[in-house]
């Protein structure tokens, strides 16, 4: 289980990633425009709003990765919890599919979190 919550929290850690670089670089390029189905003119509408939904992804991504490096499982959880939240807004208020691609990942890395041990471990 271990393995587990270690592999699916990387996971979430790398789509958040590349979230952050979707709507951070490529937002109004052809790739970013086929993967929101938007027209030039609505990305260039909402390019600075997707901008700082990028940061915010890069943050939760960030504290996933210092998170594990720290060994602070905790905290871990916290920002595993976060990604959930943002994926169940994200499906209630945009596309029912979020919740699949960006928190499902995050609810499996968080049970296997909770099934292992990791949680009651203390930090070096």
């Amino acid at each position: 289980m271990k393995q587990l919550a270690i592999l699916f929290s990387i996971l979430v850690a790398c789509l958040h990633i590349a979230f952050l670089v979707l709507e951070m670089f490529l937002w109004e390029a052809p790739f970013g425009l086929k993967t929101f189905g938007m027209t030039p003119q609505e990305a260039s509408l909402t390019a600075t709003l997707a901008f700082n939904q990028g940061v915010y992804n890069g943050f939760l991504a960030a504290g996933i990765v210092w998170s594990l490096f720290s060994r602070r499982y905790a905290t871990l959880f916290f920002f595993l919890a976060c990604v959930v939240v943002a994926g169940i807004v994200g499906a209630l208020t945009a596309k029912p599919s979020i919740f699949f691609v960006q928190a499902m990942p995050a609810v499996l890395a968080s049970l296997f979190l909770w099934r292992s041990s990791l949680l009651s471990e203390k930090t070096v």
